[in-house]
């Protein structure tokens, strides 16, 4: 049997998966495979909770919510960049109570929304930086697939947002450390056959060691 009180509601999903259609405007920067809204959204949420661990902020919840909605308004406003906003307009906040209008998720998330625009919470200041963080982690991902012009000609951009705009100290310190980072660390470093199985050097030489004894 229906419940006709649940038909916004899943429209509400239907809407949240078709972010994954997306496209970050700076896309047709020379078209260089960025990410999504949803996978931008995905990996925003992430780097708040280190952020929020971080600097001891204890309402996780809220943390992450807020930075999986921060940009949900995308899908009746699209996404517009650096450059498009100078020259047009948004209307957010129509855009998010339309969204949200009928849904269980009411008013709350309406509010949680409008708090993260407003930058005074630390909730909304832990996920603004992670927010500011993730350009950074995508272009250091665009230079190691050999799009390293684009990143330097954001280069000034982001030294100024590193400067003036945030809010955490983590933020800085992780700004600071993405700079020389590695896309590729996290599986040349993880456990393969060259750091912990039958290539790594020093079981080879205790290998060859038994062979000779």
């Amino acid at each position: 049997m229906k419940d006709k009180s649940l038909d916004r509601d899943i429209e509400f999903i239907y809407e949240m998966g078709c972010l994954r259609f997306m496209q970050r405007t700076w896309v047709r920067f020379l078209n260089p495979g960025f990410q999504n809204n949803s996978e931008h959204a995905f990996r925003v949420a992430w780097i708040a909770l280190i952020i929020a661990r971080r600097e001891n902020v204890t309402n996780i919840e809220k943390v992450l919510l807020m930075a999986l909605a921060h940009d949900i308004t995308e899908s009746r406003t699209g996404d517009i960049d650096y450059l498009s906003r100078q020259y047009v307009e948004r209307n957010e906040v129509q855009g998010i109570e339309d969204m949200i209008a009928g849904t269980d998720l009411g008013p709350e998330l309406i509010e949680l929304w409008k708090e993260y625009e407003l930058r005074e919470s630390i909730e909304a200041k832990v996920v603004k930086d992670a927010d500011y963080l993730d350009i950074d982690f995508e272009l250091a991902e665009q230079a190691a697939r050999g799009h390293g012009a684009l990143r330097e000609s954001k280069a000034a951009m982001r030294r100024h947002v590193s400067e003036t705009k945030f809010a955490t100290k983590t933020a800085k310190l992780m700004w600071d450390q993405i700079q020389s980072s590695n896309p590729h660390a996290w599986h040349a470093n993880a456990r393969n056959r060259f750091t912990e199985g039958e290539w790594k050097p020093e079981a080879k030489t205790a290998d060859q060691n038994t062979t000779l004894s």
